[in-house]
């Protein structure tokens, strides 16, 4: 609504700016063309007195000729006739154009008088050569036809012909300024017309419009004040236009919507506090967690310390003894350094251990990928187990289509991965239990796991079970490092590990493999 009232109102100012601007338009095309006009009849004057100018002097030239003879003044006789008719070729071309553009009742008779004109001058050149040719000796003063020609033609009928026109045209003039001043006197009446109509108009509209803006800002500012102030229950009920109608619409809706969030301000600042509460017990447990973590990491330094330490001990003192002896024997010798190189590959082993890790957490591990049968894999360290342990039964359950199932593996990291769950397997569980390896084919992954039926573990050793330095509290055997590094390895081709355990019931260890194809 607004909107259009607006548009009422520019199309009313336009209107009434349109009308001023044409009637300019109007008047100075007007104003132009008698302008225009009047510098024609202007010339037209000049034209007059020129040729008048001309012409007596040419009838002066002509007389001399009678008074001299016919050989005088020839050339300056042509000369003046040339210039005489070349003003009256203007004069016509004036003419046509001031009766063309005024018309014929104000140009009565000027293009006829002009005809009339030329037919009396070249009557009086005619006559001033019938002069000289019948010159009969006579004195001058006797010849009636000369004084007729010289006190009738030229000084009666020719000058009466170039006041008539001269006259004429300054009629011409007279009324081309009279209708400029009409032209003049209908602007300024026209001007002040229109002033006096479209003022008011202007400033009743203006006025118009500003209370039909006024109101709706007022209705509006109120009810932002009283929202600003906290009385969210006054809104603004009074009908506006379609655009203050939104905006009203709006406000209103915020009132409402502060409302609502005012009533809820006590239940989110109890959530709120809540959730700090919340939020402070689980930094507390994180905050426990890492001291757990730095606990396990002391002791993790202190276990390889000792760990190096032992081995690095065992070798100073063959060393040592075997120097001391005076003389040794080549089996002294020998012994020596058998045991000085299976300490040392203890070492190499434990290095080994710590560096893959680093390696994995760096994104770094290096892994020698081709595609592998996994089952002959499988099959080959069961038997080395079975070997080692032959008090026990290592068996190998595989579902449908495993045997030509291969996948994309590092075989020597994965062997260590299925070493590293049989190790455990067998550490944890009563001696002559059996201990089950399976492989099942989900889709596009492949599942290994290994199943014991020892003690189990508990829930608080589950979940933290695959971190570095955790060691099951009932075994202090080992660094701790053998599942992390299984679970490095195995994440490093793409999969994952986990386990599943109840106390008493013993524990299944898996992980999965991307399944490369069948082959």
């Amino acid at each position: 609504m607004y909107k259009r009232k607006l548009f009422y109102f520019g199309l009313t100012t336009a209107f009434i700016l349109l009308v001023a601007l044409l009637s300019t338009a109007i008047s100075a095309h007007l104003t132009r063309e008698n302008l225009k006009q009047s510098t024609i009849a202007q010339s037209l004057l000049v034209e007059h007195e020129k040729l008048s100018s001309i012409s007596y002097r040419l009838f002066k030239q002509l007389t001399d000729e009678v008074i001299f003879g016919r050989t005088a003044n020839q050339a300056f006789v042509r000369n003046k006739q040339a210039l005489i008719e070349q003003s009256l070729d203007k004069i016509r071309q004036l003419e046509l154009e001031q009766r063309e553009a005024l018309g014929i009742n104000i140009t009565q008779g000027s293009v006829e008088d002009t005809d009339e004109l030329v037919q009396l001058i070249n009557k009086i050149i005619g006559e001033f050569q019938a002069v000289v040719v019948s010159s009969n000796g006579m004195p001058l003063n006797q010849q009636e036809e000369l004084r007729s020609l010289l006190e009738v033609t030229i000084d009666d009928q020719f000058r009466e012909a170039i006041n008539s026109a001269v006259s004429r045209q300054s009629r011409v003039v007279a009324a081309i300024n009279a209708r400029i001043d009409t032209l003049n006197t209908v602007i300024v009446w026209f001007t002040i017309g229109l002033g006096a109509l479209s003022y008011p108009l202007i400033i009743y509209g203006c006025y118009w419009l500003f209370n039909q803006l006024y109101q709706p800002l007022m209705l509006i500012q109120g009810a932002t004040d009283a929202i600003a102030a906290g009385h969210y229950g006054h809104s603004v009920s009074v009908p506006l236009d379609d655009e203050f109608e939104a905006l009203a619409m709006s406000i209103n809706q915020l009132a409402k919507r502060l409302q609502e969030h005012e009533a809820n301000e006590s239940k989110s600042r109890k959530q709120l506090e809540y959730d700090v509460k919340q939020r402070t017990s689980e930094l507390t447990d994180a905050n426990l967690q890492l001291t757990k973590i730095d606990s396990r990491r002391r002791q993790f330094i202190a276990d390889v310390s000792h760990e190096l330490r032992t081995p690095l001990t065992i070798i100073r003192g063959e060393a040592q003894v075997t120097l001391r002896l005076q003389a040794a024997s080549e089996v002294d010798y020998k012994e020596t350094l058998r045991s000085i190189l299976e300490q040392s590959v203890n070492l190499s082993h434990l290095v080994d251990d710590l560096l893959l890790l680093t390696r994995a957490e760096m994104n770094q591990l290096h892994l020698e990928i081709m595609q592998v049968r996994i089952k002959p894999l499988l099959d080959a360290e069961i038997a080395k187990w079975q070997r080692l342990h032959p008090d026990r039964t290592y068996t190998l359950v595989t579902g449908q289509k495993i045997d030509n199932t291969a996948v994309m593996i590092d075989s020597a990291r994965i062997q260590q991965v299925v070493s590293i769950l049989l190790d455990n397997a067998t550490k944890y569980s009563t001696a002559g239990q059996p201990v089950e390896v399976s492989i099942s084919n989900t889709g596009a992954f492949m599942t290994i796991a290994v199943k014991d039926s020892g003690e189990g573990i508990s829930a608080a050793e589950v979940e933290n079970i695959f971190e570095r330095f955790v060691r099951f509290s009932k075994r202090n055997e080992g660094l701790g490092l053998g599942l992390s590094i299984a679970k490095a390895i195995v994440e490093a081709h793409g999969g994952q590990i986990a386990v599943e355990s109840v106390q008493g019931q013993g524990s299944t260890f898996s992980f999965t493999l991307p399944a490369e194809r069948s082959v």
